[in-house]
């Protein structure tokens, strides 16, 4: 009884920690590996992991912010980002607010401003475009401007949608949902 108690106030050890992200956040054991390496990574990807698709946060701590405290020379404790905003990134990225290619200008933000995500995406106005009715009209628009690539497509050239979906990307300016404007313009063509 006296060692359990004693037990219980230890800290977590690291092969410990590492069997509960592999059970818990379904990392794979190299992910796990590196974020268990350093007690305070760990801390940063539990604290950035809550309520977020931890695999995604796991590759954005291992890429993204590794890569970038390498680069500056810091420690993660010295991150200008902390594990809260960095979860609230991913958030932004899995509610479909913002792409993961925009998520990552506003990750190269967050790391020279220390802002929050949702402040920036709000100021710069980067959220996607994932309004059906507008995405629609500007797809109507690009298809009939595109008579050439539609008959290309009618003629079996699967390939051509890639053309549409850029049409519609540089129209945007890049901010379309890409996966709603796949959808509707395979739902247009097949028409």
């Amino acid at each position: 009884e006296f060692i359990e108690e004693i037990r219980s106030t230890l800290p977590e050890l690291p092969d410990e920690k590492k069997q509960r992200f592999i059970s818990e956040f379904g990392l794979s054991s190299y992910d796990a590996d590196v974020l268990v390496a350093e007690r305070p990574i760990a801390e940063y990807f539990e604290e950035a992991a809550k309520g977020q698709d931890a695999k995604i946060v796991a590759n954005w701590v291992t890429s993204d912010l590794f890569g970038y405290l390498n680069k500056e020379g810091l420690e993660i404790s010295d991150s200008p980002v902390t594990g809260n905003q960095l979860g609230a990134l991913v958030g932004l990225i899995s509610n479909g607010t913002i792409s993961g290619r925009i998520a990552r200008d506003v990750f190269s933000e967050m790391c020279e401003t220390g802002k929050d995500p949702a402040e920036i995406v709000e100021a710069k106005g980067l959220k996607q475009v994932s309004d059906t009715g507008e995405l629609e009209e500007l797809i109507d628009e690009v298809i009939s401007n595109g008579r050439a690539q539609l008959e290309q497509f009618k003629s079996g050239n699967e390939k051509i949608i890639g053309w549409f979906v850029g049409q519609v990307m540089q129209a945007t300016k890049g901010q379309a949902n890409p996966q709603m404007v796949n959808e509707i313009l395979r739902r247009k063509l097949a028409e």
